[in-house]
C-alpha cells in the first residue's frame, strides 16, 4: 500500500538495537495484519508513538471505518510504545484493550497518537487517540501490555503482540 516510510527513532535506541544486529523497522512494525491494513508507524519512542492508517479497505458494510480497524491501529501503536519502554530485554504482550468509537469516518487517513499513562517494570499502559484528517477524535483507546522477559529468538520474531 504505497511507499514505506522510515520510522523516526531516538538515536540511543537505534544504537542499542544496531549493536545487537536487530532490524528496528521490522521489530517495531505493524506486523502482517498492520501491513495488510496499511498501518504506517511514523514516529516511535517510549513517550510517544504516531502512526496512520487509510480508511479505504478498512471499512464495515455501511462504508464507515471498522471499529476493529481502529482497534488494530490502537493496539499496534500502544504495543510499540510499550516495547520501546521495556527495551531490548523485554517483550510487550497486549493483555487489555478498550476502545470507544466517537464518530464515523468514510474516507481519508486516520492518525493515532499513543502516550503513556503508566510505565512500570511489568506492565505499561498507553492512551491512544485516533483522529481524522480534520482533527476530529474518531476513537479513544487504552492498551495495557505485560512486559515479559525476552527469550532467545524473541528479538528476531518479536513485534507488537496482540493479547
Amino acid at each position: 500500500m504505497g511507499e514505506q516510510q522510515r520510522v523516526k527513532f531516538p538515536q540511543e535506541v537505534i544504537d542499542e538495537y544496531a549493536a545487537l544486529g536487530v532490524d528496528l523497522p521490522a521489530l517495531f512494525s505493524a506486523g502482517h495484519l498492520g501491513t495488510r491494513m496499511g498501518v504506517q508507524i511514523l514516529e516511535a519512542a517510549a513517550d510517544k508513538v504516531v502512526g496512520t492508517m487509510p480508511v479505504e479497505g478498512n471499512t464495515q458494510p455501511y462504508g464507515l471505518l471498522h471499529g476493529g480497524a481502529s482497534a488494530v491501529l490502537a493496539e499496534t501503536l500502544g504495543s510499540v510504545g510499550a516495547m520501546m519502554h521495556g527495551g531490548i530485554s523485554k517483550v510487550a504482550v497486549g493483555v487489555d484493550l478498550n476502545c470507544t468509537h466517537h464518530r464515523g469516518v468514510r474516507s481519508g487517513l486516520v492518525t493515532g497518537v499513543a502516550t503513556p499513562v503508566h510505565r512500570g517494570r511489568s506492565t505499561a499502559t498507553y492512551e491512544i487517540v485516533i483522529t481524522d484528517e480534520e482533527g476530529h477524535r474518531v476513537c479513544s483507546a487504552r492498551l495495557t501490555c505485560l512486559l515479559r522477559d525476552a527469550r532467545p529468538g524473541d528479538a528476531v520474531s518479536a513485534g507488537p503482540a496482540a493479547g
